[in-house]
Parts: C-alpha cells; structure tokens; sequence
C-alpha cells in the first residue's frame, strides 16, 4: 500500500521540520527501515536528518528542505519494495542522489500521481535496476532513444554494465537478434607476454569484465545458449574490420584505448536497427605515448551529429564502494593541480 504522508511543523522551532510517514504494510516497513534502521542511519548520514521509529512510522527532523529529500527518499524505496524488489544500501544511497538532484536541477524526474520520483529502470528476467545518480538516469534515458550512445566517465560509475543491462533487455523483448560486445585487447599498463590456449582463450581475459555484466542479467544456461548459438557474441575489437553489424545492440567497452583509425573503423559497421554504445574513461588511455585516442577524438568529431548523445559522467557518479568515489576526486584534484587538462562536465 501507498505510504501515508503527514508534516507537521515543530513546535517551537521555525527553522526545523517535522515530518511523519506512516506505512500500511507493516513487513514492508521493516524491510524499508533496515536491520536496525540501517537503512534510515544511512539517510541520517549523507542528509542531517534525524529519524526515529515507532512501529511502522518514522519522525523525520532536521532542516526542511534535507527532510523534503529524507520523505522523497523514503517515498521511492518503499514503492520498489511494494514492486517486490530488495533493498541494499547502495539503493537508499541511490535513492538519496536522486532526491538532492531533484532539488539541484540536476535531474527533473517525470513526477507520478502519488508524488514518487520516475526513475529511469531496465527490466530483464533476471533483475530490475534504477538509475541511482542523476547521469546515470541520464544515460539509461539515452540508451533508449538514441542510436548511438557515447557514455564517458571514470570507473564505477555504471557505464559499461548499464549498457550491458539495455542490451539484454533489447534481446529477451525481440527488439534485437543478438548483442555483440567488444573491447581492445590493450593491457592496463602491463605487458601479459603470451598467452596459452586457443583464440577464446587467448582473448577472454581481456571481455571477462563484460561477461560478469552478461551473467548478472540473465540465467547462466541462458547465457550459454545465447553464446554457442551466436545470439551473444563477444570478440576483440580486431575482429569487427569489414562486417555490417545490424540487428544487434553492439557495445565497445574500454574505447579510450582505441586508436582513431580503430574507432572510425567500428562506429562504420553500425547497420539497419542496430543500437551501438560506446563507453570508456579518458583519464585512464594504456595506448603508447603519443597515440591519439579515438574516443576522445570521436567525441569532438561526433558533437553535432543528430542521434549521437554523449553523457559525461563525474566522480559523484561513482556507485562501487564509497573510496572509489574518494579515490577518484582525489586524483582529479591531483591532475587540477598538476594542469593536466581534465574533460569539462557537460550532458546532452
């Protein structure tokens, strides 16, 4: 059931909001509060609210416009618990994101009758995921609309999976025959030497990161299926020279390490009803020095094209373990003082 919703100010304190919320199904409720209220100790963190329970309701106090977001917060999460979906705690920190973005104008989310924030989702058999930053909601819109996607960004931000996500959903709806997944074979600053066993072997390590994204979407049998049928086909970039990709969601995963003639190479096989996404992190090129990027040529060249959206994404982007996020403010503030040039924040 929908949340009851109540505020009411608090005596004595014109600068200080209260706010109650009430909750008819009480299981929900204590799904939504967390094992001792981990859940609203998160909120009471990153917010400076203070949150109490009794029963199925919790007293938010604190600042109005912190404990406007708080109910916001609280608001969306138990609409996806009423969904059936799972609360984890990188949910409420998600949930939290899009609620300070809604007040920031970073975001405008479509709102719904009930007031809930309409975050942009993909669905597969395996599991539903919501956008949890304000780009990211970005990014998931673009997936759908446009027929090029460049998504960039630094790493944990959601880029690859999330793209990964939108093409198994295109391919469990019908909306495309199979998903062809590609990277550069270009070590991370390391020279691997030779490595033993057959092509697929040879080149596995270098896509792992796109299968562990594959077999969170979809049932493992399925997966296997899909890639023995052709359905799924993951390959170096090398391999895509000379082949018309259509009906198909292609994504390039790592582009920052293509060369330009690589890049113009790929986004040329783009063929009729095919979706194509490009992701990568400039700050973290592997390829020799003085070799030019093609993603960050691509991106200067592609600007004005129609279709062709880039979405940038920031270190505040960061959804992995909160010292990720730390970790790469840190070296952006390092390369600031350093001058070395840093891609400016846009959205399209």
């Amino acid at each position: 059931m929908k949340a009851i919703r109540g505020a009411v100010p608090s005596s004595g304190a014109s600068d200080m909001a209260h706010i109650v919320l009430s909750y008819e199904d009480n299981r929900l409720a204590s799904s939504l509060f967390g094992q001792f209220d981990e859940n609203l100790a998160v909120i009471e963190q990153k917010l400076g609210v203070d949150a109490r329970t009794r029963g199925n309701q919790v007293e938010l106090r604190g600042d109005p416009m912190a404990s406007e977001q708080a109910r916001r917060t609280l608001d969306h999460l138990y609409g996806r618990l009423q969904g059936g979906a799972e609360i984890q705690k990188s949910d409420v920190e998600g949930a939290i994101r899009m609620a300070i973005a809604q007040d920031d104008q970073l975001v405008l989310p479509t709102l719904e009758k009930k007031g809930r924030m309409s975050l942009a989702q993909i669905s597969t058999r395996k599991k539903t995921i919501h956008a949890r930053t304000s780009t990211q909601d970005a990014y998931m819109r673009a997936l759908e609309r446009a027929e090029l996607v460049l998504g960039v960004g630094p790493a944990g931000t959601g880029k690859t999976y999330l793209a990964v996500a939108h093409a198994a959903m295109l391919l469990e709806r019908g909306q495309v025959d199979r998903i062809v997944l590609s990277r550069p074979a270009v070590e991370a600053g390391e020279r691997l030497g030779f490595l033993p066993g057959d092509l697929k072997e040879k080149v596995d390590p270098y896509l792992r990161p796109l299968y562990d994204a594959l077999y969170d979407m979809m049932p493992a049998e399925k997966v296997e299926r899909a890639l023995a049928a052709g359905a799924i086909e993951i390959a170096p970039l090398a391999f895509m020279r000379g082949r018309t990709l259509s009906n198909c969601c292609v994504i390039l995963d790592e582009a920052q390490n293509t060369t330009s003639m690589q890049m113009k190479m790929f986004l040329t096989r783009l063929g009729e009803n095919a979706r194509m996404v490009v992701t990568g992190d400039p700050s973290q090129i592997d390829l020799p020095p003085g070799q030019k990027s093609g993603l960050v040529e691509a991106m200067r060249v592609l600007g004005d094209i129609p279709n062709v959206v880039t979405v940038r994404f920031e270190a505040k982007d960061v959804v992995r373990h909160h010292l990720v996020q730390a970790i790469v403010e840190a070296y952006e503030a390092d390369s600031t003082r350093n001058r070395i040039p840093v891609l400016p924040s846009e959205r399209q």
